[in-house]
């Protein structure tokens, strides 16, 4: 364990990546916590080393003439023939990426406000001269006070030097799930690059899950350049109408068509907060998170697999003798009683009651065709009632997709059973058969034929 670093004392690792280690140290001079980067230059690969040292002198550069609370401060940043290291303010928080899981989303209202400080910080990078190229989740970091800041500028592109001459543009830098069209295709970049991957960003703090996913680089770059992306309202039912045409502007492939600036976008975010609820949400999620664990129908579901459910899923507090589907409609809509009951009626005529963790509306959910409702679904009382939107659910998951699959047709085949009781004992009596021609010996089994 290193005890120093220049003049800087070691008080313990905060993190390693690729390329270098970051430490948390003491400036004797000012008696106060700082962040070290810390680089080594490797003998055994120069091209490597080189590359590294014009990416630090590039953070170094570009690092000190930003002064932004939503951009990490440049303290000092030395060169040795063996190593370099950066001197950065010390943030006391953690990485946005611990949000970004489905079970672990913070409350939209926050989400909105950590994006609206990202972009200013942007436009004020932009301003000077300066793109990010990196912008992802490990990238921001957030404080107590929902403050974010942003780091890592050792990719940054600086707008204000000659392109030709002195260039800090790294060909194939960034994260590919993040990467602006432009970006994959190696085309020269802007600031727009930076927004698109800021809209990223905002649609997985969202939603859980990326805009583009793949199982390979190449599938990936393909969506990126040439699919649009789904609707975060139908990923998350929650989210207000006026967040989806916000995203779809930051994600747009054409330049003309994506936000100019970040003031700009910051100007569209600060027109929804108003929609949303200012009170924390995590407490509520956890309450519902929690009723739905002692459901029977979720019984075989994982716990992240469940904090996805409750990301595609609207709660129903209904009275009683409301209709929750009519015979007739045409919809896939299909949920889960939680608490109360439902009576299924066709033509007029029950059919069945149902209670907590029975499902309703799957058949037409489940058919490939026909989304034309054939029962009616009233409730008896008070009920508690977990819509499932089904566009979210089709987008959502494999694990979850295949989960609720599996549920689905072992509720489905268990009522086909007891429907043909009901129907046997209205039926007439069944002609007895003689033994079976295998059981006598009289024909080979069909292996043998």
């Amino acid at each position: 364990m290193l005890e120093k670093i220049g003049k800087y004392e070691i008080i313990r690792s905060l993190g390693k990546g690729a390329t270098a280690v970051v430490y948390l140290a003491r400036d004797p001079d000012l008696g106060s916590q700082v962040a070290i980067k810390l680089i080594r230059f490797g003998e055994e690969n120069a091209a490597m080393s080189r590359r590294l040292r014009k990416l630090f002198q590039t953070e170094d550069a570009i690092g000190r003439r930003l002064n932004h609370p939503n951009i990490v401060k440049i303290h000092d940043a030395v060169v040795e023939p063996e190593q370099a290291y950066l001197v950065m303010e010390f943030i006391d928080g953690t990485a946005l990426d611990k949000y970004c899981a489905i079970n672990r989303l913070l409350p939209m209202h926050r989400v909105i406000g950590i994006i609206f400080k990202c972009c200013l910080a942007l436009d004020y990078a932009f301003r000077q001269g300066v793109v990010h190229r990196d912008i992802k989740p490990a990238n921001i970091l957030l404080d107590a006070d929902d403050n974010p800041k942003i780091t890592d500028f050792g990719l940054g592109l600086n707008l204000l030097k000659d392109m030709g001459k002195d260039s800090t543009f790294v060909m194939g830098v960034g994260s590919p799930a993040y990467m602006s069209p432009e970006q994959v295709k190696n085309y020269p970049l802007n600031h727009k690059t930076d927004l698109y991957s800021l809209g990223v960003l905002l649609f997985q703090l969202l939603t859980g899950r990326l805009p583009f996913r793949a199982n390979n680089p190449a599938t990936l770059v393909y969506k990126i350049i040439n699919m649009d992306s789904p609707s975060v309202c139908a990923l998350n039912p929650t989210l207000p109408a006026g967040l989806d045409p916000i995203i779809k502007k930051a994600l747009e492939k054409d330049l003309y068509s994506r936000y100019r600036n970040g003031a700009e976008f910051a100007k569209d975010l600060s027109s929804v907060r108003y929609q949303m609820l200012e009170e924390d949400q995590m407490q509520q999620d956890l309450t519902h998170f929690e009723k739905l664990r002692k459901v029977e129908f979720f019984t075989e579901f994982e716990d992240i697999e469940l904090w996805e459910v409750l990301r595609i899923s609207v709660w129903r507090e209904l009275s009683e003798k409301v209709t929750l589907i009519r015979e007739g409609e045409n919809h896939r809509k299909f949920g889960v009683v939680v608490d109360g009951f439902v009576e299924i009626s066709t033509n007029g005529r029950v059919i069945c009651r149902l209670g907590a963790s029975e499902v309703v509306g799957e058949m037409a959910f489940l058919h490939p065709t026909d989304p034309r409702r054939h029962a009616t679904v009233v409730t008896l009382e008070p009920t508690l009632f977990l819509e499932i939107n089904s566009a979210a659910l089709d987008l959502s998951s494999d694990e979850v997709r295949e989960r609720f699959n599996k549920v689905l047709l072992s509720k489905l085949l268990g009522r086909l059973r007891e429907a043909n009781k009901v129907l046997a004992k209205l039926g007439q009596t069944a002609v007895q058969g003689s033994s079976s021609a295998y059981a006598a010996g009289l024909m080979p089994p069909l292996e043998l034929l």
